[in-house]
């Protein structure tokens, strides 16, 4: 389809520290025994597209990124890595990498999505559309807010009350207002209330971080709005509003750019946004039409921001926290075992005698556990070694883990190489790479980690 990947992984995220690293960074953390990233890239090859350029923060974690998807995607993919410099925001990374964009259009996923949403389906829509753009939006999990990352069960770390506004044509094919993270009191302004109607307005819908672009237009905005850093933030409403000017301006409406928010140079400003809204249930609309010196009509298109909504049965979350981590590691193991491809539990684990593993549970290769132990909705990595009577709940043990006898852990993650000693009772912690946490230790809600140097 003509269409150009990219694939925004990130590095090291400071909103899940310690489990990401120098060692580790975000694109590689495992997910139910796989790096976040393969699930993305996994949908993408599904959808046969193969062309793909994967933006990460820092050379370094470039390097692993790129290491990992040679050896795991060889001969399947067409992938380029282009390490960016930190913290300069999705919008900044695409600016960074612009000079590698030359097809008609482009398709952004976020590498931290864990998704059954076909990226095809979207591009498909997209292109069916001719959009400018197309925002793909999915279900806000039931547990919460929609950046709270949770799909189920308690999130003892979201944020209360804040939504997502979004406003759609009463046919659901073009996006109208987009309003993203706002507080659970804030004001709805009037012109949509006014346009209530003519627009559905839907608050249990969340961005889930993949767009398709008309790369000239979004090369356009990148260039002109150099202050914009991010794309769900900045570029998207940005569009959907320019949209709507436009409309006004082909309309004979005189219009203002006021610190980058367009606003209609005449009083009764929220009458013609109805109308326009209104206009949206017509079959021409983003279609207008002007005389010409002879009289003939010409047809004018405005630019059509689109939505791609993916059904309310679709699995759908970012892992943008240590909650959201943890969720998804259920979630994959558990409801949504049907994004993975092999089995749950791996070949030829060494368990003890009367050691239990409880359904949607996984066990990686090469690990050992001793004599009566007890493993209960819990992920455990590759060739980890666990003593006798170790109880496992609810917790992602990573690789080349070492756990002494006699250990509780629950609501836990245990990052790679760490040691616990005898007698160790960990709950709701989070242990950093390498730490060793002595025999008898007890902790609760503590996150443990070696100073990086």
């Amino acid at each position: 389809m003509d269409f150009q990947v990219v694939v925004l992984a990130g590095g090291n995220s400071k909103s899940l520290t310690p489990l990401v690293s120098k060692d580790v960074p975000k694109p590689l953390l495992p997910v139910a025994n796989h790096p976040v990233l393969y699930y993305v890239l996994h949908q993408l090859e599904e959808s046969n597209l193969k062309d793909l350029i994967v933006v990460v923060e820092g050379e370094d974690a470039g390097l692993l990124v790129g290491a990992w998807i040679s050896g795991t995607f060889v001969d399947r993919l067409h992938v380029e890595i282009a390490a960016v410099p930190e913290d300069i925001g999705t919008a900044g990374a695409l600016r960074a990498i612009s000079h590698y964009l030359t097809a008609k259009d482009i398709l952004v996923v976020s590498g931290d999505l864990v998704s059954d949403v076909s990226p095809g389906a979207v591009a498909a829509t997209h292109r069916r559309h001719d959009a400018v753009v197309t925002a793909t939006l999915c279900c806000v999990p039931i547990s919460g807010s929609s950046e709270s990352g949770s799909s189920g069960g308690k999130d003892k770390t979201k944020k209360p009350g804040r939504y997502n506004i979004i406003g759609l044509d009463p046919r659901k094919q073009f996006l109208l207002h987009i309003a993203t993270e706002i507080e659970k009191d804030t004001r709805l302004q009037k012109h949509l209330l006014h346009a209530v109607g003519q627009m559905e307005i839907r608050s249990d819908l969340m961005d889930a971080h993949m767009y398709a672009f008309k790369r000239s237009v979004l090369q356009e905005v990148l260039d002109r709005k150099d202050t914009f850093q991010s794309l769900k933030q900045d570029v998207v409403p940005y569009l959907v509003r320019s949209q709507l000017k436009s409309e006004a301006v082909l309309s004979g409406i005189r219009q203002a750019e006021e610190d980058g928010n367009e606003k209609v140079s005449f009083p009764n400003n929220q009458v013609m946004v109805s109308q326009i809204l209104a206009n949206a249930s017509t079959p021409s609309f983003h279609e207008l039409y002007s005389m010409d010196a002879d009289g003939s009509a010409q047809t004018r298109k405005t630019h059509k921001c689109c939505a791609y909504i993916a059904s309310s049965s679709s699995y759908c979350v970012r892992l943008n926290s240590i909650q959201a981590f943890m969720d998804i590691n259920r979630d994959v193991t558990g409801e949504a075992d049907h994004l993975l491809s092999d089995n749950v539990i791996g070949p030829s684990p060494k368990l003890g005698t009367k050691t239990t593993v409880g359904p949607h549970c996984m066990l990686g290769e090469g690990s050992e556990m001793g004599d009566k132990c007890q493993v209960k909705r819990s992920v455990i990595g590759r060739h980890c070694r666990i003593g006798s009577h170790v109880k496992v709940v609810n917790s992602v043990v990573m690789n080349h883990v070492t756990i002494g006898d006699c250990c509780i852990i629950q609501g836990s993650v245990i990052c790679s190489n760490v040691q616990l000693l005898e007698r160790v009772v960990l709950k709701d912690c989070q242990v950093g790479a390498g730490f060793v946490v002595t025999a008898g230790s007890e902790y609760k809600g503590e996150s443990l980690a070696r100073k990086e140097k």
